[in-house]
């Protein structure tokens, strides 16, 4: 039976860990921000001097994952991300995390639960992929308009659209310097702007970065004007950026009630293993205990995803 000073110690244990993976995150977003500050500022000098590669932990772990048949399509994940992780990497700590709700879920509820919170983990893994790369693209499309207007001042000024895209890559920030970047070296090996930008909208797909691309492609195909269309499409995208933000702030509670589903359901179960300690060993010793977990389950998961995808609405 938990007793009070063991639930305390539980709670300050769960409150530790999860601040010790935000100051992880945290850590990471500024080695990667430090990382593309010298970069840009190596670049800036002329290039001369090269900045020091990050050291390579898990080298075999990487190398048997990207052998593997979901290794590319989970590179070319992380690279979506803009996190500065290998596939071995990213590997061994959803690995790492696997293991420990297991045992966490093993020791506070019962054994039947550990394969289940072992699956919650992987699913959690590639959500996080997933939040990073929406989280990319939104900062990108925040960008939209200050990267118009770099365009449409550079190429006012007489200067290539060539030019005033490797102009834009070294004066905007990550994210959009970072792939205006990509964009710059595709055309400077020969790629055509179609599909250096085709690229560049498949890596963040946005319906703002759509029209801007179709704005630039058929202004250098027709040699129309490029500078009015990039200012009218700068004040476009201002008044998107506000109408995105305006939306995102009135579905804040939403996805708060989706994410609080499923922590009600643990916080039941870990309420009937406290009131009657035993009880969900002993539920899920049987047959019918198991299906009936695994439905209640499998409702929470529906209800989570239902709400979730209501929250989504498309600007």
């Amino acid at each position: 039976m938990w007793g009070t000073s063991s639930l305390v110690v539980l709670g300050v244990t769960l409150l530790a860990c999860v601040l010790a993976v935000w100051g992880v995150l945290t850590w990471s977003a500024g080695q990667a921000q430090r990382q593309a500050l010298v970069e840009r500022l190596a670049i800036t000098a002329g290039g001369q001097e090269a900045p020091p590669e990050r050291p390579q932990r898990f080298a075999r772990l990487d190398a048997r994952v990207r052998r593997s048949r979901y290794g590319p399509r989970l590179e070319q994940r992380i690279a979506t991300t803009g996190l500065r992780l290998t596939p071995g990497e990213f590997t061994a700590a959803m690995l790492g995390v696997v293991g420990g709700l297991w045992a966490l879920a093993h020791a506070l509820l019962a054994p039947f639960f550990g394969p289940i919170a072992g699956l919650v983990g992987v699913w959690a893994s590639f959500a996080f992929l997933n939040w990073r790369r929406q989280l990319r693209i939104e900062r990108f499309i925040n960008q939209l308009p200050e990267l118009s207007r770099v365009l449409a001042n550079a190429t006012q000024a007489g200067l290539a659209l060539r030019t005033a895209v490797s102009m834009a890559a070294e004066e905007l920030p990550a994210p959009a310097g970072e792939e205006l970047t990509k964009v710059a070296n595709a055309l400077a090996v020969g790629h055509s702007l179609n599909d250096a930008l085709g690229d560049l909208q498949r890596r963040l797909p946005s319906r703002e970065l759509a029209v801007l691309v179709t704005t630039l492609v058929l202004s250098a195909r027709t040699g129309g004007s490029l500078v009015g269309s990039l200012r009218n499409l700068t004040n476009t995208l201002e008044e998107r950026k506000e109408t995105r933000r305006e939306v995102r702030t009135q579905l804040a509670q939403i996805r708060v009630t989706a994410y609080a589903v499923p922590v009600i359901g643990v916080g039941a179960l870990l309420m009937i293993d406290q009131i009657t300690p035993g009880a969900l060993a002993e539920m899920t010793g049987g047959g019918i205990g198991r299906v009936a977990v695994l439905v209640s389950l499998g409702l929470y998961a529906l209800g989570f995803f239902l709400i979730h995808r209501m929250s989504r609405i498309e600007v």
